[in-house]
């Protein structure tokens, strides 16, 4: 993990639903496309014996953006997500905003939508009471009632936390990625990847109805799925597969801070059809 990241570029086949949709941006010139949302994912890392694991999900066939596909936790900003900032520990919303290159309040929505989503999608809360620890499932005998609560928006995530006397650990998140939705698709995403050990003493589950499977992977046996067509995926989660692949254990992954470039795949037509010409630090 210590080599010097440099630019690449790399073609990439696109998924067999979005190859139509592709090639005809192309043939009608390149259009621009609608406005990206802004978005927040997270890889949820571990150490195990056959190596570093990541939580992910496989998303149902019925969405409307990447059925079917293997995806970390994730999801669009909310508007409400820097409306009130959160009890806040780690680094500050200024620091944040000059290591995301955006501003203050982009930022800040960005961070608390990465944690809002985790605990949404998977049941993990980064977040701590009163010391250093993380909340416990112990100590938060109210936490099933709270998800609920937020995945129905009655509350806010900042509201959730205050309610609880608890303190948004953004020191447990560190930004890895930056990808934007290529323009040709009809739902479009401007996406921050953020990586985040896995607590002690808390459990991933696969209690969210976004997905058919969610569970513990090794990149390796994914990477392989996707070789063999079991498996289907978006560029950057591949990406972020092989480089979690080659980290030494969770903590160095973690520890990572690599440049951040804005990602943005585009569509163009070669001898073997369409393919996706992407740039990025590898």
């Amino acid at each position: 993990m210590n080599d010097q990241p440099r630019v690449i570029e790399r073609l990439w086949q696109p998924a067999p639903k979005l190859g139509g949709l592709a090639s005809d941006w192309v043939h009608a010139g390149s259009p621009g496309g609608v406005q990206a949302r802004r978005a927040a994912t997270v890889m949820l890392l571990r150490d195990e014996p056959g190596g570093v694991e990541v939580f992910m999900m496989r998303r149902v066939a019925t969405m409307a953006f990447a059925p079917s596909m293997w995806v970390f936790p994730g999801g669009g900003v909310d508007d409400r997500d820097a409306h009130v900032l959160p009890a806040w520990a780690g680094p500050s919303p200024q620091e944040w905003s000059e290591r995301l290159g955006e501003p203050v309040d982009v930022a800040t929505s960005l961070v608390v939508a990465a944690a809002r989503e985790v605990f949404e999608e998977s049941g993990v809360l980064l977040a701590a009471r009163g010391d250093d620890a993380i909340v416990s499932p112990d100590e938060h005998p109210e936490r099933d009632a709270d998800r609920a609560a937020l995945l129905a928006r009655e509350v806010s995530f900042a509201q959730l936390l205050q309610q609880r006397g608890m303190t948004l650990r953004t020191d447990l998140l560190q930004a890895q990625d930056h990808w934007v939705t290529p323009e040709f698709e009809p739902k479009r995403y401007d996406t921050w990847f953020f990586a985040a050990l896995m607590p002690d003493g808390q459990d991933a589950d696969d209690q969210t109805t976004e997905s058919d499977i969610s569970r513990w992977v090794r990149p390796a046996d994914l990477l392989a799925d996707l070789e063999s067509g079991d498996a289907v995926m978006l560029p950057p989660t591949e990406l972020q597969l092989e480089r979690i692949r080659r980290a030494p254990d969770a903590q160095a992954m973690v520890r990572l801070r690599p440049p951040l470039m804005t990602v943005m795949p585009v569509a163009e037509m070669g001898p073997e059809g369409v393919r996706l010409r992407t740039r990025y630090y590898g």
